[in-house]
Formats: C-alpha cells, structure tokens, sequence
C-alpha cells in the first residue's frame, strides 16, 4: 500500500507540478495579452517550454510540436509588437477581410486532415482532434503577433475542442486552464474591439 501511495505521489510530482507551473504562467500570459502587455511573450516562453515536456509525456505529438512553435512565436510576437508597424510605433489592433479567414479555414482543414492521416500510423488517440487544435492554435498565434481581432473568436473554438483533448489525457489542470481562457477570451475581444474602435475614430478624424 505505501509503494502504491509513493509510485503515485511520484507521478503526481513528474506531471502534475510542471503542468501547475506551465498553467500559471499561462494565465499571466492571456491577462498580459488581455492588456497588449509585451511581457506577455515572456510568460508565454516558460509556459511552452514546460508544455513542450508535459504533453511529450501524455504522447500528444502534434501539441509538443506546437510548443516548439509556440517558443519561436514569443520571440516573434515580443519583436513584432515592439517593432512591427511601418511607422515603428507600437503595433495597433487590426482586422482580417473575409477572404483572408476563408483562406485560413482552408488551410487549417488540409493540414489536419494530411496531419491526421499520418498520425494514424501511431499509436495516438483522438489524432483529428490534436491536429485540428494544433495547426488552428499555429495560425492563430501568428494572429494574435500581428494583433488582429478576430484571434479572439479563433481561440473560442480551438480551446473548447482542446478541454475535451486534455481531459482524455487526464490532464486536469491544462483543461481547467482552457476553461479559464474561454471567459477571459470575451474580455480579451472586449479590449480589442475598443482599442480599435478608438484608433478608427482618431484617423478618421485626422
């Protein structure tokens, strides 16, 4: 009885632990972010850095790759909202025409289907799931760099698909986190939608 108490306080301790660690720093991201604080992509780094072994461990592939892109991301996301408009200035909050997201979509439906199909030669479960949540999070990421609106309705479906996908996994505390980032997503829009609203009106006016 003591060996089974210690063999799962062990377990709880490898994955547990890092993944409270990684959840933190997570939320710190999303609320900097809420804010269009640039030391969000700071918080953002150790988070995916730590998600990277966690879902390693769990053998959800296409969302260990995603960390990686998620670290290169940071860096990019720190530099593009620091330097990423023409006029060097503080990068404003934009929006996509609608061929733009038509064009997303697309893309977002033939990769998870050819990353699905190779997949299947695995032994992971839910293979279209993590495909879909792994190449929407990509392009939505580089969204969110380039501060446009819209990020926010992409994020709303792809962490609702990922809380079923971490709860498979018994991954508790990342489900728990995606639940949280689905309620500060409308204030996240909120801010946005504002922050743009004002900056249409002032160049109107000029």
């Amino acid at each position: 009885m003591t060996e089974l108490v210690d063999a799962t306080l062990a377990e709880l301790q490898r994955n547990s632990i890092p993944e409270l660690g990684a959840v933190i720093l997570a939320v710190a991201y999303l609320l900097l972010a809420v804010r269009q604080n640039i030391t969000c992509w700071y918080a953002a780094f150790l988070s995916s850095a730590i998600f990277l072994f966690v879902f390693w461990r769990v053998d959800l592939f296409m969302e260990s790759g995603l960390q990686v892109y998620y670290l290169v991301m940071a860096v990019y996301g720190w530099w593009s909202w620091r330097h990423g408009s023409a006029a060097k200035q503080s990068l404003p909050v934009s929006t996509w025409p609608v061929r733009y997201h038509l064009l997303a979509l697309t893309f977002i439906a033939v990769v998870t289907w050819i990353s699905a199909q190779l997949l299947a030669e695995t032994h992971q479960r839910l293979a279209y799931l993590d495909s879909f949540t792994t190449w929407s999070a990509i392009l939505t990421t580089y969204m969110v760099a380039r501060k446009i609106l819209e990020n926010w309705i992409y994020w709303l479906v792809i962490d609702a698909a990922s809380i079923y996908l971490y709860l498979d996994r018994e991954l508790y505390f990342t489900a728990l986190l995606f639940g949280i980032y689905i309620i500060i997503i409308f204030f996240g829009f909120r801010a946005w939608l504002r922050d743009y609203g004002a900056a249409n009106t002032q160049h109107t006016r000029l």
